[in-house]
């Protein structure tokens, strides 16, 4: 099979045209700097469009007293101390410009009658900073950022799966893919490379995750390139993903159905949260309704689906058409179900990457030299439980401030040394998957650790189950060996999916490895064989293949926003 190779050069090239991608190249642009943005998705229908919640800002539009410092004491205490300090102070002393500058783009936030942004609580906030447009607040993020990349002219190539980052001598030069529609190659050389390619939530069975997103994508290219993942065990189940169809298993019901007055109800009809948090009930944080769910279902209380009753049928009708649109149109979409008569079967979901790769707070640099990573690849804010609606704050942040950084990096250069070498194992690794002609199926084996994923490394986790789960990932590994890879008359969907296989193999090994590692329950990470925090682990797990994993300390809080650190009423909130 003879390939088309097309060859492009730019000055920066960003992986990943969700919020975080487009909006470093947006910075790029704007500073006049040669950018290159390419996804394997349409940039309409990025993993960001998918957020509902709102957007943190200590703009103290509705609370005067909020302060960035408080901002980041709320921030650092809801990770349970595993967020990185200096990161947390850049994303909220950057927060307002983050608002600002997508105003200047053109978006349209809810506002009070006198035109000020309006803000709500959401989470584990002191104050009321979370501004949103409705209940689509990340697809209104995403239609901006396309709208002022569009004015800027900046290029993007959205049908374009990128399979390896091209380095030489621990520096990075471009990037490598194809195009799974008609296969065509792209050789891409940049002097900086910004990876923004998500998480690895999809390793899961249930994910609120599409099918081909947050597959473990930036992960598996960091760290082919060189660079490290820090605490990969840190995964966010949110409470509350439906379970049928089986095709769209994991779509979320927005946590707004419990902050609307939304009961949790085993199959005897028990409202169960009454065990687990007696005060907060179902407004308590994610982590702990996640985790009473799972015991519930465990335990033989579950649903006929293997789930829970959440249900907003007691609702005003009215109250569901005006505050939950987006969830009744979903179940009626999905399973003809109507939520303002009968209950959704529910079940914990994988849905946010707390991990990713090791970068430096300051830009969000890697091991390698001119190679960057933000958004959900990236780790070093959220600890161990996310404090909810920081995730979209953190990609306009420090898309702005990598983008600059990139800039400079390249400006610095004097020369940009290539490798031949590299380019030839990246068109190698393509050709010999297409040559691969082996018995094991690249889908079933994508199952398969997603299978082990989900009863071994789910919401809790002991040494026996990981022990076993790392076992039968060495047997998937091995079978990897013998894929068959064949292209058709529809694309080159296929190799898409035995490079997802690939990336969901790293990603699942390190995640295994450093769950075992992290022997303590702290946040989302839930050990019933070590069910105590443990003070020594007040430490970031950084895993790589060559090293296995080491103890990274995490820095001391600044006493300014240290004393600021305490419990935050939650009465009449949700707690995420």
């Amino acid at each position: 099979m003879v390939a088309t190779e097309k060859r492009l050069s730019t000055t920066v090239l960003v992986i990943g045209t969700g919020g975080s991608g487009l909006r470093a190249a947006i910075e790029l642009a704007e500073a006049g700097v040669d950018v290159l943005a390419v996804g394997k998705r349409p940039k309409e229908d990025t993993h960001t469009s998918l957020a509902a919640g709102g957007i943190n800002a200590a703009l103290a539009t509705m609370d005067p007293e909020d302060s960035w410092q408080q901002h980041a004491a709320d921030t650092l205490k809801e990770s349970y101390l595993l967020g990185d300090p200096r990161t947390a102070e850049i994303v909220t002393q950057g927060a307002a410009r983050g608002i600002d500058d997508l105003e200047r783009f053109g978006m349209a936030f809810a506002r009070e009658e006198d035109g000020r942004i309006s803000q709500r609580f959401f989470g584990a906030h002191k104050f009321r900073r979370t501004a949103f447009a409705g209940d689509y607040t990340g697809l209104e993020i995403q239609r901006t950022l396309i709208r002022r990349a569009n004015q800027l002219a900046i290029p993007v190539l959205d049908s374009v799966y990128i399979t390896r980052l091209l380095t030489h001598e621990g520096a990075v030069f471009g990037a490598y893919g194809f195009d799974p529609a008609t296969g065509t190659r792209h050789l891409i050389h940049a002097d900086a490379v910004i990876l923004a390619a998500g998480g690895h939530t999809r390793i899961w069975r249930r994910t609120s995750s599409r099918r081909d997103e947050n597959t473990g994508d930036s992960f598996r290219l960091a760290v082919d390139a060189g660079a490290r993942l820090r605490d990969p065990e840190l995964v966010q189940f949110h409470p509350s993903g439906i379970i049928e169809p089986e095709n769209a298993a994991g779509t979320l019901v927005s946590e707004a159905a419990r902050g609307e007055g939304g009961i949790l109800r085993n199959a005897l009809g028990e409202r169960y949260m009454t065990r687990y948090d007696p005060r907060r009930m179902e407004l308590s944080t994610r982590d702990r309704v996640a985790l009473a769910s799972y015991t519930e279902i465990k335990e033989g209380r579950g649903t006929p689906h293997g789930g829970v009753w959440l249900d907003v049928s007691h609702l005003p009708r009215q109250t569901i058409m005006n505050r939950l649109p987006r969830v009744y149109q979903t179940l009626l979409d999905l399973q003809m179900l109507d939520i303002t008569r009968e209950p959704i079967e529910v079940a914990p979901t994988a849905h946010y990457s707390m991990g990713g790769v090791w970068v430096r707070p300051e830009d969000h640099s890697t091991d390698v030299r001119g190679l960057y990573a933000i958004g959900e690849a990236a780790s070093g804010l959220h600890g161990a439980n996310r404090l909810g609606g920081n995730s979209l704050i953190e990609l306009l942040v420090y898309g702005r401030l990598t983008g600059r950084a990139a800039a400079a990096y390249s400006e610095s250069l004097t020369a940009q040394p290539r490798s031949a070498y590299a380019v030839a194992e990246a068109r190698a690794e393509i050709d010999d998957l297409l040559a691969a002609d082996g018995p094991e199926n690249v889908r079933a084996l994508q199952r398969a650790v997603r299978d082990t994923m989900t009863e071994h490394a789910g919401v809790v986790r002991d040494e026996a189950g990981l022990r076993t789960g790392l076992a039968e990932l060495e047997e998937i590994e091995k079978r990897m060996e013998n894929v068959g890879v064949h292209p058709d008359i529809a694309g080159f969907q296929d190799l898409a999916h035995a490079f997802d296989l690939k990336s969901a193999a790293l990603a699942a090994r390190a995640t295994l490895e450093a769950a075992l590692e992290r022997r303590e329950t702290r946040g989302c990470h839930n050990r019933s064989d070590y069910p105590d925090l443990d003070p020594g682990l007040r430490v970031n797990l950084v895993w790589s293949p060559s090293t296995g994993i080491t103890h990274e300390p995490v820095a001391p809080v600044p006493d300014e926003i240290s004393s600021l650190m305490q419990d935050v009423s939650t009465v009449g909130k949700l707690v995420e």
